[in-house]
């Protein structure tokens, strides 16, 4: 029988990182004398890979230039690191929930849009690092909605996308989790509006993390 996985986003999912993202992205364009976007666009595309999430936010330029563009993002987020001024809390109840999945039995996962060195370092400041057996990045995979972390994480942890459900608040999450062939749980805490994540196809979308425990047992 196939291991029961439950794979979770990070921002926006787990921790609340808007704020650092936000300031991250302003400064990265405002040191390219560029007209920063504005917050909700920053948000619309948080969970892309930062490359295909600049793409989104300035359409008009190359290829280069987004990639380019990334490399200003990840100096300011490391900035903001060195100062001490990245705030990632974890939304309310998350990490109970993750104790509470552990010891019930499910194996956990991330699939983010983060880097390996971002998600480790939010992870292990949270004291939850050692609860995930499989962790998927942008920096080994193709951008959300795009499977492949998902597939990678069902692989990693030896379950099937029957006994797999993916837990997001984008609907870049519930694409990449039907493209999968698993279930797909919003979350109406995080970046995008629960309205967005029922259209894209969630098979359900919870406002707490009490009712997102329920959804993943399927109750």
């Amino acid at each position: 029988m196939s291991n029961r996985l439950a794979v979770f986003d990070c921002d926006g999912t787990l921790v609340d990182s808007q704020h650092s993202i936000c300031t991250a992205m302003t400064r990265a364009f405002e040191g390219e004398k560029l007209a920063a976007p504005d917050r909700a666009a920053i948000l619309s595309v948080v969970g892309l890979s930062l490359p295909l999430a600049i793409a989104r936010l300035l359409p008009d330029a190359e290829e280069d230039y987004h990639l380019h563009l990334s490399e200003g993002y990840k100096r300011a987020f490391q900035h903001l690191r060195r100062e001490n001024m990245v705030s990632e809390p974890l939304y309310p109840g998350m990490a109970a929930l993750i104790r509470d999945l552990d010891a019930g039995g499910w194996l956990l996962g991330v699939a983010t849009g983060k880097s390996d060195r971002g998600l480790a370092l939010c992870l292990e400041h949270h004291g939850i690092a050692a609860h995930f057996v499989t962790l998927q990045t942008a920096d080994r995979h193709p951008s959300k909605p795009h499977p492949s972390m998902l597939l990678s994480a069902m692989a990693d942890a030896g379950a099937s996308p029957e006994t797999t459900v993916m837990i997001g608040d984008t609907s870049y999450d519930i694409d990449m989790a039907l493209a999968a062939g698993t279930r797909a749980l919003g979350v109406g805490w995080g970046y995008h509006q629960p309205a967005e994540l029922v259209a894209a196809g969630a098979h359900g979308v919870t406002m707490d993390s009490s009712e997102l425990h329920r959804h993943i047992h399927g109750q």
